[in-house]
Parts: structure tokens; sequence; C-alpha cells
């Protein structure tokens, strides 16, 4: 990867720093994180030996409510990655007019080779260490990568055991335990609201558009789905597994059923393999990365047909990618808004379990829809006050709108 996400992060935070003419110490004040947590977990593995982890969490900023952010099980934890993903947080939030602050954390472990008890003695083990670090009021975590909805109910019972039932101090939970219906979609069908914004802006819609989906798991497979239901025609689509095509389009819900029935993507009978590399620069009108990040670069952007690009992953687009694609007109819609369906309906799941009455699906999803569209009108009027894309219109409106936060609440004294 060219450039990983910290530094594109501090990048775009710098540069969207310059485009609003921040003070520049309220600049550095704003890239200084509130607290960095570090904790050993030990606990006792089913064999009877002793393992000890390391679990983090670092809280970037609470100016404009609790923090949020994700709790990653992965081998591989950097401190300072951990540290711009709290960063990015705090920007996607205020993109999104959640009133949350960023925060991000999880433990160096390697969630596979563990068991479920061992996970659970994990889990219970974290949570105890930062039991009166973390709270509805304070900083709500969440899933991540190699965590799920069971991660958050254990976290949710341990610190109900210190605090008494507090369904409000974890999002991504179970139903049965307070989660939100819709929030399983919540990604994929922002990710359809994103898209039928943008489109909308250039005389277009979702309905007789060509599409290309770079990643099956829950982002991409959702997304494929509704946009499949809004008419929109998927001719491309690709997993790490494999990729396929059919230039009538591919019939999504038989591809769901050949999926959950166990079966390959490429294996799929009405579509044609094709060459993994060739999905990226495939012909269509849409681009809808939902894998890794850093999967267009200056290798392959100059060959990208497609008009519009949606950041349904995390950083898919490096900075050079992003000048090539610039040049060429294609118009790129940034992560930081793309892809915070997520993030909104964690939010609504809050709001449901702190008011202890829940919504039906209709409602969330109508909701996350206001909030979708709202954000890119937003987005457009920065965009258009400081003339610039889309990426650094999403930039400048959250750093703006935390900038203000700060300055309201009078940072220097």
């Amino acid at each position: 990867m060219a450039m990983n996400a910290l530094a594109a992060t501090s990048r775009n935070f710098r540069r969207a720093a310059r485009l609003l003419g921040l003070d520049s110490k309220l600049e550095k004040s704003l890239l200084i994180p509130f607290r960095e947590i570090k904790v050993e977990c030990t606990i006792p593995m089913d064999d009877g030996t002793l393992s000890s982890f390391v679990g983090f969490r670092v809280q970037h900023d609470n100016s404009r409510g609790p923090m949020k952010g994700g709790i990653r099980y992965h081998p591989e934890v950097d401190p300072d990655e951990v540290n711009a993903l709290a960063q990015l947080m705090t920007w996607k939030t205020a993109v999104a007019a959640v009133p949350y602050g960023g925060a991000k954390g999880g433990i160096g472990c390697s969630p596979g080779e563990l068991s479920r008890s061992e996970l659970e003695r994990l889990t219970r083990v974290f949570t105890q260490k930062i039991h009166d670090l973390i709270g509805t009021h304070t900083d709500v975590p969440a899933p991540d990568m190699g965590t799920n909805a069971q991660t958050m109910a254990w976290m949710l019972d341990e610190y109900s055991k210190f605090h008494g039932h507090s369904p409000a101090v974890v999002t991504g939970k179970p139903i049965d335990l307070g989660g939100s219906l819709g929030r399983d979609a919540a990604t994929g069908r922002g990710v359809m609201y994103a898209t039928e914004a943008l489109l909308a802006e250039y005389g277009k819609s979702i309905s007789g558009s060509t599409f290309v989906i770079q990643g099956f798991g829950n982002v991409g497979s959702w997304a494929a789905q509704l946009i499949h239901e809004r008419g929109g025609k998927i001719i491309a689509l690709g997993d790490v597994t494999g990729s396929i095509r059919n230039k009538a389009g591919i019939d999504i819900p038989a591809l769901m059923k050949h999926r959950n029935d166990g079966g390959a993507l490429k294996d799929f009978h009405s579509a044609e393999v094709m060459d993994s590399a060739e999905l990226l620069v495939h012909d269509c009108d849409v681009l809808i990365p939902c894998a890794l990040g850093g999967v267009l670069n200056k290798d392959n952007a100059p060959d990208v047909k497609a008009k519009f690009i949606i950041e349904a992953a995390n950083h898919p687009t490096d900075p050079e990618a992003d000048e090539i694609l610039a040049k060429k007109g294609v118009i790129v819609l940034p992560d930081i808004y793309a892809n915070s369906g997520g993030v909104i309906v964690s939010y609504f799941e809050w709001v449901q379990n702190i008011q202890g009455f829940m919504w039906d699906e209709e409602k969330v999803n109508n909701e996350l829809e206001k909030y979708m569209s709202s954000a890119f009108q937003h987005i457009k009027a920065m965009c258009k006050s400081l003339d610039c894309d889309l990426r650094m219109g999403a930039f400048t409106l959250g750093v703006n709108r935390v900038a203000r936060a700060t300055l309201l609440r009078g940072w220097e004294a």
C-alpha cells in the first residue's frame, strides 16, 4: 500500500485545516488524543496455561459528545494506526452530524486461534480493565475486525456487573439485548443512499446505471442487493475467491442463495468468471470498492473506466490514484461519508437504548436516508464555498464542526 491510512488521514486533516484557515495552535490541539489506554489482559487458556494479551483504547476527541469507535481483535495492532482510526472517527461522526467524537481500540490477538470460551474470558478481562473509562456518555465501543455482536454481548454483561444494566454502553449488539433492527444492513444501505444522492446531482439514478462491486462481505453483499432492488445493473462483482461478470446484469438474489448454500462466487451458474485484476478497470458507470484499503493506486488508476467511485471500503484510493482520477474527471465519493451508514445506525441504536424505546426497521431506514442525504447536501455546500473536491468537502465539513465545538467550549481555558 503506497500510503497507509495513518499518513492519508493526517494529510487530509492538514489540507482541510489549511483550506479552513484554522489557527495553528487549534490545528495542533485537534490532533492530540484525549486519552490513550493500554492494559495487560491475562487469561487462563483452555489447556491450563496462562497467556497475556495487550488491550488498548485510543479516545481522540469528546468535544461533540461521547467517543465512538470499534474494537478489533487482530494480531498486528499498530498504535499509530489505531490513533489514526480514532482520529478518523472524530471527523466521520462530525460529517454524519451524529453527536459523537472518535475512538478506536482492540486487543492484539489472533481470534481464529482462540476458542469461544478463551475469547469470552479475554473480552471480560479487557472490559474489567477499562470499565471505568467507557460508558454511555463517555465512550461507546462497537464491533470491528475480528469482533461481532457476541463480543458486544459479553462486554455489555461484564460492564453491567459494575454499573447496572447499561444497554447503551456498546452498539452492534444482538437484537435480543437491545441491538437495532437494520444495523446489519446499515453500511451497505448507507452506501446505496450515498450513491443515490451523488447520481441525482448529475441527473442520473441507480436505475439505468451499471455497477461493479469489489468485495462481497457484509457491506458489498447488502449494497449489491439494495442496488439491484432499485433497478441498478450489477455487471461484475468479485471477492477474495474470484470475480464474475454478466453484461446483462448479475441476478443478485440467485447469487445470494447460491452463496448462502455454501457455493463459491466463481461457481455461480449465470455469470462468467473473469480476471480479478480486471474488475476495478471494468467498463461501468459506478465502481464500488467494498473490500480492502489501497486497491486503487498509480498502476491501475489510469485504466479506470467508471465515471463514479463510491468508497464503501476504508481508504480504497491512495493519494496518487486520487490525483490521476481527478485529472480523468472521475468523481470519487469519499469513505468518510460513503460508508458512514454503520455509525449513523449505531447512533440510532444508542438513542433507542437510552430512551428504552425501540424503532421498527422502516423508521431506522427512513432516518438513515435523512442523515445520508442531509450530509451530502452539507458536503456539496462546503465544496462550493471552498472550491474543492468531495473528499476535501467532507473533511473540511467534519474538521470545521469539531473546531467550532472546541472553540465554543473554550479550549484555551
